[in-house]
């Protein structure tokens, strides 16, 4: 019976932000656990193998938007970020979700998930509530003409959850820094219905100045440190999940 070699990359590719590589490998310390790994230049951008958080933030934002909208509301939802499918599945466990629009700047990552070259895509690509945009979510969320969903530019959505820069103060690029600044958090509020709800990965530990930037648009914030078994290390990790609810 043939054997899957240890390591392998599935594929690679040269992006506007740098070389972009998915590879999977098995890592005999855990029993041959396999592993699919995404690298955009010499950042990790997501790994199977941690994904509690990426699966909290969606439990976590759509829990405070079923509650804001009440029972019987059918939630549209925009995930940014599309990584290896993680907050993207988790949203679609909730049956209140009626539509979800995942966008990604890095066109080879929807396709990985429309080819099947990464476990969850065949769950994504078979929901008929589930659907991919190629498009920048900083862009679209900071355009006054241009919204997340391509054929309804005014559309508004019940929960938009991102999970894309490794923390508002850790950005993949400079360029996603006004997002993160009052100004732009009530551009992306002006997409959101009211009572609807924001969330937001982040990698660092709650920031002060970024919740003051919330507290700045959103009704209310909140941090939730999420923990986690890390292998690696040995130890548990902690990651933070930002909830905010529009007025």
């Amino acid at each position: 019976m043939p054997t899957s070699p240890r390591f392998e990359e599935l594929d690679y590719r040269q992006t506007p932000l740098g070389e972009l590589i998915l590879r999977r490998r098995l890592l005999p310390a855990l029993d041959n656990l396999e592993v699919y790994e995404v690298i955009l230049g010499d950042a990790y951008l997501m790994s199977s193998l941690f994904t509690e958080v990426e699966q909290a933030l969606s439990r976590l934002g759509l829990a405070a938007a079923k509650k804001s909208a009440g029972d019987g509301t059918s939630l549209d939802v925009v995930v940014g970020g599309l990584g290896l499918g993680y907050t993207a599945r988790a949203a679609l466990e909730e049956p209140a979700v009626g539509s979800l629009l995942v966008v990604d700047y890095l066109e080879p990552v929807i396709e990985w998930h429309e080819k099947g070259m990464v476990p969850l895509g065949p769950g994504l690509n078979d929901d008929a509530r589930c659907g991919y945009v190629h498009g920048d979510f900083f862009e679209l969320s900071l355009s006054e003409t241009e919204g997340f969903d391509p054929k309804d530019a005014a559309r508004m959505f019940h929960a938009i959850l991102l999970d894309i820069d490794h923390s508002p103060a850790n950005l993949l690029h400079e360029r996603h820094g006004e997002f993160y600044e009052a100004e732009g958090l009530r551009k992306l509020a002006a997409k959101i219905h009211p009572g609807g709800v924001f969330a937001l990965w982040s990698d660092d530990p709650p920031e002060e100045s970024f919740m003051k930037a919330l507290g700045e648009v959103f009704a209310s914030c909140e941090s939730h440190v999420v923990s986690f078994e890390n292998p690696h290390l040995e130890r548990m990790s902690e990651s933070t999940v930002y909830v905010a609810t529009k007025a």
